[in-house]
């Protein structure tokens, strides 16, 4: 059985090298505390002893959540099932990043915590789930949470240098947790409205028998036009800022089990359909329902449709009011975004309550290369070496006319060396006659 929270040793955490529950095997293996000079507080990943300090703090905090459910019920999942999530944060899988969480200490007290996630197959992209910040009961204490949320935020930015791009979602009522998040640069993206669609309602749309010719259940073949209908059917901002790819949507068996386990455990399960257009080969419309077999909440439903398609609305949710009804009675909860009035236009004629206004936030980071100092003399040698030519040069046309119209010379030999050179030692080589004999010779005769 493992030991609660007892206290924390500042000294001993500076200098330790830790891990995050379920991101060890993350790019940055070296998990080090970070201390401020200003407030003597130190960041690391989140431990085993630190749960029953978040679940005495979270009362106590300002919240920036991200919709990402009760914290409470996930400390507890955590608190129970710890040991195989720390060992399967020791190589890839999808529970890998499952609960991925950093806290902030000061004078051996919990400051805050922050959990994030990766957000799509190739973690360009990483999610902050929640912001848990301490109130300070001193004077300038919205300074001092400020602080603490700064440095948890560039805590993550520094240390996860493979996320170029960071996604939140806030409450737009939440005007402290918007300036922090504005003061370390993210911009707004899209406004989002939450729906709540009552049970009564639910049970009026299952009537209606929907018309959907080619309804057809989701696999892994069908992974390229999901994610064409994905890609269309958001702004390119946000198609850019999301960052999915055609493996974002094709599920592994392992993930499959997984998945499986999780809904068992959370009593829940998964049914998603996809419309598709025979004529244009593209699937037109898409819906994933999330649903409540103990009844204890209400079914999450995620739902894309084309944009030249949005006579689709209707039909969709009927076929999803009528799966519903063969489950406990809940409300079925799903989101609008301010890109989709057609949506929003039918959710209100049925009506759809509005239960949360969020704002969808992004911010890009951009990470420093250390580079090396070179002597001047190694520069410029690097310099001449990169105006020369890499091979040899393709002679030109006038070179080649050239070539061609100049006549082949013959070498020169000397006549004196050749006839030497043919000339054996055996051989005897005749010498022409000298005059002065030629002239004794005449006057004797």
């Amino acid at each position: 059985m493992l030991q609660p929270l007892k206290g924390s040793n500042l000294d001993r955490n500076a200098n330790q090298e830790l891990t995050c529950v379920t991101g060890k095997n993350m790019p940055v293996p070296k998990m080090t505390s970070r201390t401020s000079q200003n407030t003597n507080s130190v960041i690391r990943s989140i431990q085993y002893r630190d749960l029953e300090a978040i679940e005495q703090l979270y009362p106590e905090t300002e919240v920036a959540d991200s919709s990402s459910g009760d914290l409470g019920q996930q400390l507890q999942r955590v608190r129970r099932w710890y040991g195989p999530l720390k060992f399967f944060s020791l190589f890839p899988n999808p529970c890998q990043y499952e609960f991925c969480a950093y806290v902030a200490e000061q004078n051996q007290q919990m400051r805050g915590m922050i959990q994030v996630s990766p957000f799509n197959r190739t973690r360009s992209t990483w999610r902050v789930e929640r912001v848990l910040v301490a109130k300070d009961q001193e004077p300038g204490s919205t300074k001092g949470n400020g602080d603490i949320g700064s440095q948890l935020l560039r805590h993550c930015f520094e240390k996860i240098l493979e996320a170029s791009t960071w996604l939140l979602e806030v409450n737009v009522h939440n005007h402290s947790t918007l300036a922090l998040y504005r003061q370390n640069g993210f911009q707004p993206l899209a406004q989002l409205t939450y729906w709540a669609i009552a049970p009564e309602s639910l049970q009026e749309l299952s009537q209606h028998e929907p018309d959907l010719p080619n309804l057809l259940p989701v696999s892994n073949a069908d992974a390229q036009l999901l994610y064409q209908l994905d890609t269309v059917a958001m702004p390119p901002l946000l198609r850019q800022v999301f960052d999915r790819q055609i493996q974002d949507f094709k599920t592994s068996v392992v993930s499959s089990l997984f998945t499986g386990v999780k809904q068992w455990l959370k009593h829940n399960k998964s049914v998603s359909s996809y419309v598709f257009e025979s004529q244009r080969k593209a699937a037109i419309g898409y819906f994933n329902l999330k649903l409540s077999r103990d009844g204890s909440q209400a079914h999450q439903a995620q739902l894309t449709v084309h944009p030249a398609y949005t006579w689709l609305y209707p039909e969709l949710l009927s076929q999803m009011a009528k799966i519903t009804q063969d489950y406990p009675s809940q409300s079925l909860h799903l989101a609008s975004a301010d890109y989709q009035p057609e949506r929003e236009e039918y959710l209100e004629q049925i009506g759809a309550e509005r239960i949360e206004h969020s704002l969808l936030m992004s911010r890009s980071v951009w990470h420093k290369i250390r580079e090396t100092k070179l002597k001047p003399s190694e520069g410029l040698e690097l310099v001449l070496q990169s105006l020369q030519p890499a091979r040899q040069p393709v002679p030109s046309r006038i070179e080649l006319i050239n070539q061609i119209a100049k006549p082949p010379q013959t070498p020169k030999t000397d006549i004196s060396i050749s006839l030497s050179a043919t000339a054996t030692p055996s051989e005897d080589v005749v010498q022409p006659p000298d005059v002065t004999d030629v002239q004794q010779n005449n006057h004797q005769s």
